[in-house]
């Protein structure tokens, strides 16, 4: 079937499974990334690790995957089922040298996609080998090499992933909890279930845990509220101390509060912004330029260097290792660690982050939180436009008297709210993120600006 170039993302690859490209595309995805890599290194004996997540569809996307890559010449690493961060530790913490991921990852039941690496699980996406990769399926005349690669199936990975994080924390500082965690019958259980058997003073109930992937209970996109509202709910009944919820591939992750108010992503980023910058004193911390000012305000009130960067979970590593940042994180969940081996997402450790804190402080959630919460945020409101430049231009132009900033659509801040409108890398959206001092600004703002952007 024909392949839609649009599957080729500004941080992944993805689609409609069957619509947008089938199995033939994964064998082909397969060959073009290995000649990619070995005509980058310079040698034909490479190591590429493979994962998968629970979709339908990711088992044949993960056989045709690795037939692509055998012919190709390749060792493939084969871990088997296993969370994106999971995935990154393998490539990562062993010397590999990149590998892929089939996920879609919070998408509907229905896509599926491809998460790309190279050694050390640098990211692969916009401006970083993406085009290139793209050049060689849709143009290219790839061949098998001479000699057939092979399969090694790779075992404890994520007994080792869990080793490696409690060796940045001191788990003895956590007190008898009781948590609520929604998995959303995704890749995050695979890592919570080894996790929390070395955390025997934690009480955890569970939800929606065996994994599906035709989602049964709920799409796996914590972003939307509608998604975490069991979740919400449970914890005020089971009268726990927190929830806690990730998204399809487990590299996002939320928290619940005891008293079931769901815990803006930015509010948790500058909670680790601060134990971090007290972890690293003086380190450069990296945020993303959707509204979230209280992670700026608390990484310069607590002697960190701001280091602002644009929206997509590749883009944001990249400028965080080129920059030196020992944290960095998005407004959308994903929360990264710059660490000797690599710089990927780390929800076990940011998990273990939040239990010591909240063991430490004493405090119900609820009251912990309160004095990060400043400012009054919109949320993530998407919507659909037949010419997004034009609607950009239009905003630019309403709005030209404040604070103008290009770094990733366009930013615009004035004394008493700002805002970040931008077209979305992933869907055919224009995504708004309004931020004020009051209640009452960021409504009117938000209305007057979704407005221009729905006439």
């Amino acid at each position: 079937m024909p392949i839609n170039p649009k599957i080729f993302k500004a941080y992944d690859i993805r689609g409609v499974y069957d619509a947008d490209f089938d199995d033939a595309f994964a064998y082909q995805l397969g060959l073009a990334f290995a000649h990619f890599r070995q005509s980058e290194l310079g040698r034909s004996d490479l190591k590429l690790v493979v994962a998968r997540d629970m979709r339908l569809s990711s088992p044949a996307l993960h056989q045709n995957l690795i037939q692509g890559l055998i012919d190709a010449g390749i060792e493939v690493i084969d871990i088997g089922l296993a969370s994106t961060p999971t995935f990154y530790f393998a490539v990562a913490h062993y010397g590999y040298d990149g590998g892929i991921q089939v996920s879609a990852s919070h998408n509907p039941a229905e896509y599926n996609g491809f998460k790309l690496v190279r050694q050390r699980a640098l990211p692969i996406g916009e401006g970083t080998g993406m085009e290139q990769i793209k050049d060689l399926i849709l143009n290219g005349n790839l061949t098998k090499a001479e000699l057939v690669g092979s399969v090694t199936l790779k075992s404890g990975v994520i007994a080792d992933q869990v080793d490696h994080d409690l060796t940045l924390v001191d788990i003895s500082q956590i007190k008898s909890l009781k948590i609520v965690i929604d998995t959303a019958n995704a890749m995050g259980a695979t890592m919570f279930d080894l996790l929390f058997e070395k955390l025997p003073q934690v009480t955890i109930v569970k939800m929606n845990w065996n994994l599906d992937g035709s989602f049964p209970a709920h799409e796996a996109d914590p972003f939307k509220y509608e998604n975490v509202a069991s979740l919400c709910q449970r914890v005020k009944e089971e009268g726990a101390d927190l929830g806690i919820t990730t998204d399809g591939d487990a590299d996002r992750i939320f928290f619940v509060t005891e008293d079931g108010q769901a815990v803006e992503a930015g509010i948790t980023r500058a909670i680790l912004c601060q134990l971090f910058l007290t972890e690293r004193p003086g380190a450069k911390i990296a945020y993303d330029i959707r509204p979230g000012r209280i992670t700026r305000d608390t990484i310069i009130a607590n002697g960190g260097v701001p280091i602002l960067t644009r929206v997509g979970h590749s883009l944001i590593k990249v400028q965080a290792i080129a920059e030196g940042a020992y944290f960095a994180g998005e407004s959308s969940g994903h929360f990264f660690l710059n660490m000797t081996e690599g710089c990927y997402e780390v929800p076990m450790i940011v998990t273990l982050k939040m239990l010591i804190e909240l063991s430490r402080a004493n405090q119900k959630f609820s009251d912990y939180i309160l004095p990060l919460q400043k400012y009054y945020h919109s949320g993530e409101i998407n919507s659909q436009v037949a010419d997004p430049r034009s609607k950009l231009a239009e905003i630019k132009a309403r709005y030209h008297d404040g604070q103008l900033t290009e770094l990733d659509g366009i930013s615009i801040e004035y004394p008493d709210f700002w805002f970040n409108v931008r077209s979305s890398n992933t869907e055919p959206l224009l995504r708004l993120n309004l931020e004020a001092r009051d209640q009452l600004t960021m409504e009117s703002k938000r209305d007057e600006i979704l407005s221009i952007i729905r006439s």
